[in-house]
């Protein structure tokens, strides 16, 4: 399955265990991550940093 594997496991999980509710909570977690790995070296990162 190779770089996806844990992905499939997740939606595997969301899909057997009616999860749900944790899906959304997981992709804000992966937009935040971004948001912050891609600010990192540009002027806007002290406004982003500053929400948190």
């Amino acid at each position: 399955m190779g770089k996806f594997s844990i992905l499939s496991e997740f939606w595997d999980f969301l899909k057997h265990r009616k999860k749900w509710w944790l899906a959304p909570i997981v992709i804000m977690l992966l937009m935040l991550g971004l948001l912050i790995v891609f600010t990192e070296g540009t002027a806007m990162a002290p406004f982003v940093y500053a929400l948190f």
